[in-house]
C-alpha cells in the first residue's frame, strides 16, 4: 500500500479523496493555484504544492507541474479525481513512465474508452448497440451542418474529450448546428485542451442511466448497480439517484453485464462508468464510458455500502477486488443534489464571490465512512468565509441522503435543503426544492427533457410550489414575538416607556414592484413556555414550538406537531428592519409591525428602480472575453454585443432592442462585477 499520494485536483473531490486516504493511513499532497491558496483541500492535506496561476490551463492542466510536485514530495501515486487530467491518456502514460502509480485505469484503457470517438468505434466492433452518428472529428462548421442534415435533426454536437456538460450542444436547425459547433470547439479547447468535435443523433425523450463498475489487475470486474441521472439542465446533471425508479431487474442485469463485457475488452482496472441512453421500452444504447470516478459516486456508495475511492486505491496498489458480483448489495434509496453557485431566478447565471455564511445541514453520514447509513451527507470543498472563484466549475457542495425507499429519500432531501445555509453567493437550492416537489418527479415520471419541458421559460419564483404560503408569515410573526418578549424583559426600562409585547401584528410582505401585501396576524400568549406560540393568519392556525435562538439563521422545531426546518435572517438589503424567511424553496421579505405602523407604511411613496434599459449589464461576475460592438455602431435587437467567460462557460450577451452605441464602458480582458455596465446605447 502507498505511504503518500498526490491529488491532482481541487474542490470537493480533492477533499473526498483526502478523507479516504486519511482513513487508510496514507499521507496526502494537495496542489493549488493562486486562486485556491486558502482552499479547504489545501488545509485538509498533509502537504500542499503551488502549481500556477488561476486559469486551469496554467495550473491544474499542466502535467509537468503535477509530476514535479510528486517528485518534490515523494508521492508514490496520483489520484486525478474527475475533470482536468483525469481522462487524459497522455498524462496517465507519463505518470506511469515516471514510476508513479496512476490511481485510475491504465493509459491504454483511457485512450480506448475515454475518447468518445474511439470508444464508439470499439463499442460498435464489440457488438454494442450504438446511436446513429458520425464518429470522425469534424473540421468546419459548414461540414457540421452538412452532417447534421444527413443524420436528421435534432443532433447532438459533442466534444470528443468533453465531460460535465462542457463542449456539448443540441441543435434543431442549421443555425444552431453552425453556432453550436463553434461554441463546442471553443469550450473543449479551453476546458480540455482538445477541440475535436463529432455529431450524433439526439434521441428524444431519453433517460440517462449509467452503470458503475470496478475492475482489478487480475481480470475481475463487477458492476455496482445503476444510477438514474436523467434530471439534467443543459446536459449537466442536477439530481442523481440510485437505484433508478424506471428500469426492471432484467434490464439492470443486461446493462450491467454489457458494461462489464465492454470493460473487460479493454482490460479495465479501476472504477469507471458506462453511460446508456434508455428508451421508453427499456431498450438501451451505449453513450460513452467515463474512465474516472463520477461526481455522483456517493449514491452508489450509499446503496452498496462500499467506499469507491478506497477500492480505487487498493486496485491501483495491486490488490484483488474484495467482492464478487454476488456480493454486491442494493439497499435503500439514495439521492444527490448538486448545490451550485448560480442564480436560478436569473437564468442560472454563475454567481461567484465570498461565502459570507456557509452552514450545511447536520451530517449523519460521512464520506469515507461506510458504517453510517440512512442519513444525510455533505461533500464539499469550501468552508465559511471561503471564495467561489470564477475560474472553475460552479459546484459548492453535493448534498446526499439515504432512505429506506424513494419517498423517504425525497422527504429527507427536502428537509436537508431547508437547513442548507448559503449567503454571499446565489445557489440553486430553490430550484432543487421545486424539482423535488414536482408531482412528476415524485412519481418517477421523467426523462432528460424534464427540466426543458417544465421550465421552458426559465425558473421563476412562482414556479416554486407553495405548500402553505401563510406558514412563512406565521413564522415571521413568531420570531418577531420572541424578540419582543426578550426586549420586554430587559431591566432598567423607564416607567411608561417599556417595550410592550402585544398580540396583534401586521406582517407586510415586501414585493419588488411596491405592491406590498398586508397580512393581519394574531399571536396568543406563550402559555408560560419558552418558544411556543399559537398564531392565527386569517382562517389558518399554527402552533409553533422552537427552541432555536433569536440569532440563529436556521430555525428548527414543530408546527402543528410536524417537524420543520427554515431560515430566518434579520435585516435585508431593502429594509434593515425587515426579516427574510425561507422554507421549501420559497423566500419572502417582510416587516412585522404594529397595526398603526402598517397604516403609516401604506402612505409611504414607492421609489421605482432606476431605468437601465439603455445599458447592457453584466449579468454575472466574470471575464469580458469579447466586445462585438463599437461607438457609433447601429445594433439591432438580438445581435451579439459581448461575451463573458465564467466558470469555464461562454455566455453571450445580445441587444434587447434596436439602438446606436454611444459608449463602450468596459474593455476586453476586464473582470466584471454583476450588473456592471458594458455598453450604453443612445
Amino acid at each position: 500500500m502507498f505511504n503518500k499520494i498526490l491529488i491532482a485536483n481541487r474542490g470537493e473531490i480533492a477533499c473526498r479523496v483526502i478523507l479516504t486516504a486519511r482513513k487508510m493511513g496514507i499521507l496526502t499532497v494537495a496542489v493549488y493555484s493562486d486562486a485556491d491558496r486558502d482552499a479547504r483541500h489545501v488545509m485538509l492535506a498533509d502537504e500542499a504544492v503551488h502549481i500556477g496561476a488561476p486559469p486551469s490551463r496554467e495550473s491544474y492542466l499542466l502535467a509537468d507541474r503535477i509530476i514535479a510536485a510528486c517528485k518534490q514530495t515523494g508521492a508514490q501515486a496520483v489520484h486525478p479525481g474527475y475533470g482536468f487530467l483525469s481522462e487524459n491518456a497522455a498524462f496517465a502514460k507519463r505518470v506511469e513512465e515516471e514510476g508513479i502509480v496512476f490511481i485510475g485505469p491504465k493509459h491504454h484503457s483511457i485512450a480506448a474508452m475515454g475518447d468518445k470517438i474511439a470508444s464508439k468505434r470499439l463499442a460498435g466492433a464489440a457488438g454494442v448497440n450504438c446511436i446513429p452518428g458520425v464518429n470522425d472529428a469534424i473540421e468546419t462548421a459548414e461540414r457540421a451542418v452538412e452532417i447534421a442534415i444527413s443524420i436528421g435533426y435534432p443532433v447532438m454536437i459533442k466534444a470528443s474529450a468533453g465531460g460535465g456538460g462542457k463542449g456539448l450542444r443540441v441543435a434543431f436547425n442549421d443555425k444552431e448546428a453552425f453556432e453550436g459547433f463553434t461554441s463546442c470547439r471553443n469550450e473543449a479547447r479551453n476546458s480540455f485542451g482538445d477541440d475535436r468535435v463529432f455529431i450524433e443523433k439526439f434521441v428524444e425523450e431519453p433517460r440517462h442511466i449509467e452503470i458503475q463498475l470496478i475492475g482489478d489487475s487480475f481480470g475481475n470486474c463487477v458492476y455496482l448497480n445503476e444510477r438514474e441521472c436523467s434530471i439534467q439542465r443543459r446536459h449537466q446533471k442536477v439530481i442523481e439517484e440510485a437505484p433508478s425508479p424506471f428500469i426492471s431487474d432484467a434490464t439492470r442485469k443486461a446493462m450491467g453485464e454489457q458494461a462489464v463485457a465492454l470493460a473487460k475488452a479493454v482490460n479495465y482496472q479501476s472504477a469507471g462508468t458506462v453511460e446508456f441512453v434508455v428508451g421508453k421500452d427499456q431498450s438501451f444504447y451505449f453513450l460513452e464510458m467515463n474512465t474516472r470516478l463520477q461526481v455522483e459516486h456517493p449514491v452508489t456508495e450509499c446503496i452498496t455500502g462500499l467506499d469507491l475511492v478506497e477500492l480505487m486505491i487498493r486496485v491501483a496498489a495491486g490488490e484483488k477486488l474484495p467482492l464478487t458480483q454476488a456480493d454486491v448489495k442494493r439497499e435503500g434509496w439514495a439521492m444527490e443534489c448538486r448545490i451550485n453557485a448560480e442564480d436560478p431566478f436569473r437564468g442560472f447565471l454563475p454567481s461567484t464571490g465570498r461565502l459570507v455564511r456557509f452552514q450545511p445541514p447536520t451530517e449523519t453520514m460521512f464520506a469515507s465512512d461506510v458504517s453510517q447509513w440512512q442519513g444525510v451527507r455533505v461533500d464539499t470543498g469550501v468552508q465559511d468565509g471561503g471564495e467561489i472563484p470564477m475560474y472553475y466549475d460552479s459546484m459548492i457542495a453535493k448534498l446526499i441522503v439515504h432512505g429506506r425507499d424513494r419517498l423517504e429519500a425525497i422527504a429527507k432531501m427536502r428537509e436537508a435543503l431547508n437547513g442548507f445555509v448559503i449567503r454571499g453567493v446565489s445557489s440553486n437550492i430553490p430550484f432543487q426544492a421545486a424539482l423535488l416537489a414536482h408531482p412528476k418527479f415524485v412519481a418517477g415520471d421523467f426523462n432528460t427533457g424534464f427540466i426543458a419541458e417544465n421550465y421552458a421559460h426559465g425558473f421563476r419564483a412562482e414556479d416554486v410550489p407553495h405548500d402553505d404560503a401563510n406558514f412563512l408569515v406565521a413564522l415571521a410573526a413568531f420570531v418577531r414575538r420572541k424578540s419582543r418578549e426578550r426586549a420586554a424583559n430587559l431591566s432598567g426600562q423607564l416607567p411608561g416607556y417599556g417595550v410592550k409585547v402585544g398580540q396583534d401584528y401586521c406582517v407586510i410582505v415586501l414585493e419588488q414592484g411596491g405592491e406590498h401585501r398586508y397580512v393581519d396576524v394574531h399571536v396568543d400568549e406563550f402559555s408560560g413556555k419558552t418558544g411556543v406560540a399559537a398564531i392565527r393568519v386569517g382562517a389558518d392556525s399554527y402552533e409553533i414550538n422552537s427552541s432555536s435562538r433569536l440569532n440563529d439563521i436556521r430555525i428548527a422545531g414543530t408546527v402543528n406537531g410536524q417537524p420543520f426546518t427554515a431560515q430566518v435572517e434579520r435585516g435585508t438589503p431593502r429594509n434593515p428592519l425587515g426579516l427574510r424567511v425561507q422554507h421549501n424553496g420559497t423566500k419572502i421579505e417582510v416587516m412585522v409591525v404594529s397595526q398603526r405602523m402598517a397604516e403609516l407604511q401604506r402612505l409611504m411613496p414607492f421609489k421605482p428602480p432606476q431605468d437601465l434599459s439603455r445599458f447592457v449589464l453584466s449579468p454575472m461576475p466574470g471575464l469580458l472575453a469579447d466586445v462585438a460592438v463599437q461607438v457609433g455602431q447601429k445594433v439591432l435587437a438580438g445581435e451579439r454585443v459581448a461575451v463573458i467567460e465564467a466558470m469555464k462557460m461562454e455566455n453571450v450577451l445580445f441587444a434587447a432592442q434596436d439602438g446606436v452605441v454611444s459608449k463602450v464602458l468596459a474593455a476586453k480582458g476586464d473582470s466584471l462585477a454583476v450588473d456592471q455596465p458594458i455598453v450604453e446605447f443612445a
